[in-house]
This record gives C-alpha cells, structure tokens and sequence, in this order.
C-alpha cells in the first residue's frame, strides 16, 4: 500500500480506502462485511470511510464492531453527518444541534473515542455557513475529532469555508466528490480550488458504480444480484451509465487494461489516482476477493500515452459539466 498527506495537512491516509456505503448493514451478511474489513487491514488499507445515513446508521455499527479489536492509532476513520437519521425536524442538516448530537451518535456506534475526519457530506442551504463552522470548531476543539472535510462542494463552497476554518482555528483539508474516468466534473473547477486551498479529494465511486469494471454488457440485461439490479445498493446513482453507447466504450479499454497488465478495476481506480488532488480512491466490497483485486491499484502509474488513449474512447460520454457537482435537490 502507498500513502499520500490528506490535502495539505500532515494525515497519512492510505491510496485507497474501503468505504461502507452500501454494503454493511444493508446490501451484505455481517460475516462478509467483517471478512471484507479483514482483507482491507491484510492488504495494508488504514483509512475507513463511512456515514451516519449509511443502512440508517447500521453502517457505522458494523463498521464498529469489525474495527474494535485493531490498534486505534493505526488507522483513519472518517464519517459524516447531514443526510437525515431520524424522523425529527432536526434529524438532518447542518445545525449546531445536528452536528452535536450526530458526532455523539457516530462515535458511540464506531465505539471510538475520536474519528479522525469529520464530513459535511453536503452543503446545507438553510442553515448559516458560520454556524456550520462553528459547530465543527467546536467537535475538533473537543477532541471528537481531528480534521473536517466536505463532501461533493462546489469550488464556491469551499472558498467561502476555508477562511472561516482558518479564524476558527480548524483544519478543513478535504473533499469527498464522485469522480471517475466516465465522471469529471470536479475537475474545472473544485480542483483548482482545492489546490489553492490545500485540500485534497478523497474520491468515491472510481469505477462509476462498477460500470468501469466491464461486467455490463451493451444489449444485455444487468446480471443478476449486481448493483443495477438493486434498488438498496445504488441503483439511482449507476442508471446515468446504463446505456450501450457508454457500454460499448467501456469494452473498448479492456485492451488497455491488459497492455497495462491491470484488471479492468484496478485500471479504473488506478485511473483516479493519476490525479496529483486525489488523496484517496474509496473502494468498496461484498466479497474478499474484490479487496484484493481492487488495492493492486495502489502506487501503479499510468504512462502518458495510456491515458490519451483512455480519454479518445470515453471522452464522447464524459460527463464534465462542473455544475454536476451538487444535486439540485439538495437546494431550497
């Protein structure tokens, strides 16, 4: 495994992280979520990424009990708060009141004392950004947490936080976006953003909801028991990719994936890390096998040729509209 500093700051996190979106507590059995946690520790992973809402807030139990037994110091966790975990008018958002009583919640089920990065996984509109701010200074200045990061911000969100985290006396070093070969939205404009700001991408979804991985044929339905056929496990989120011209380019890099002596997986995940802003690539997994197939992508480089040849077949079905960034459902 390699490790890169999270954004500016001095955080050693591992290349790729195993996140827990949907599978613990929802998509996979406990015994195989706890095997998958296993195999990540094996091959060297220390940063774990969850949130709140994840299985509504099964995720963060699970993810608890299978870290409980490991050296604290030797590993990163992160979690999140916003998405609603309750049926209460205060349940969700960015209030000081959620924000307390969600830090409270996470670190009880994670059974830590501390995360080591606490995430705005939105932005939210309806509540003051100063208050926001204020509550996080207040979790890091507790000790309930080390850094604060965000989660898909827009370049314009994020310069209106940094110096606000700066005269709070808080370090906000990261951004959690989608981001992929088939998903480049971040790139015009919260990259350069970040980079001004020394922060750094903790990206999710490298493989495009596991299109990148080539199992999805064109003019054949979805396999049975994968990802597009499940409703629970991100079916919403994989349809944008389910058409056969965006299918059909994605069989044309299988030819790449094997001159780089890669799996079409570790092509994509490796594809991300390219990226200097990129501080972590999140991975998930049902089974072990995945874990172990998916981290050979740490520390491979891509030659410049490659990646030209990479873009010539996907940039047609590219999506890099950097308004994409955030969902226009999380507006007022």
């Amino acid at each position: 495994m390699e490790f890169r500093h999270l954004g500016r700051s001095g955080l050693l996190v591992s290349e790729i992280s195993y996140g827990n979106w949907i599978t613990h507590g929802s998509q996979v059995e406990e015994d195989a979520a706890f095997a998958c946690v296993r195999a990540a520790l094996d091959a060297g992973i220390t940063t774990f990424d969850t949130a709140d809402v994840y299985a509504g807030t099964r995720a963060e139990d699970v993810l608890g009990r299978a870290l409980q037994n490991e050296r604290r110091e030797g590993l990163e966790i992160f979690t999140k708060v916003y998405w609603p975990t309750g049926p209460g008018r205060n349940d969700r958002g960015l209030s000081r009141k959620h924000i307390m009583e969600s830090i409270n919640g996470s670190l009880r089920r994670l059974r830590t004392d501390y995360v080591d990065l606490y995430q705005a996984h939105r932005y939210d509109y309806s509540t003051p950004l100063e208050e926001t701010m204020e509550a996080f200074a207040d979790v890091v200045h507790s000790g309930k947490a080390h850094y604060i990061g965000v989660s898909e911000w827009t370049a314009e969100q994020l310069r209106a936080a940094h110096p606000l985290a700066r005269e709070l006396h808080i370090p906000l070093v990261s951004n959690q976006p989608q981001y992929s070969m088939l998903w480049r939205v971040i790139e015009t404009e919260v990259v350069p953003a970040s980079e001004e700001l020394g922060i750094g991408q903790i990206v999710w979804s490298p493989m495009a909801q596991g299109v990148l991985s080539g199992k999805y044929l064109p003019g054949q339905p979805p396999p049975a028991g994968s990802r597009a056929t499940d409703e629970k496990s991100g079916a919403n989120f994989i349809s944008r990719f389910m058409n056969d011209d965006v299918l059909t380019r994605v069989q044309q890099l299988k030819p790449l994936a094997e001159q780089a002596g890669l799996s079409m997986a570790q092509l994509a995940v490796a594809w991300v890390l390219q990226n200097p802003n990129v501080s972590s690539a999140i991975i998930g997994a049902s089974r072990p096998e995945q874990v172990h197939d998916n981290v050979k992508a740490a520390g491979v480089k891509l030659d410049a040729e490659l990646l030209k040849a990479i873009d010539e077949i996907v940039e047609p079905v590219t999506e890099r509209d950097p308004s994409k960034t955030e969902s226009p459902a999380q507006r007022p």
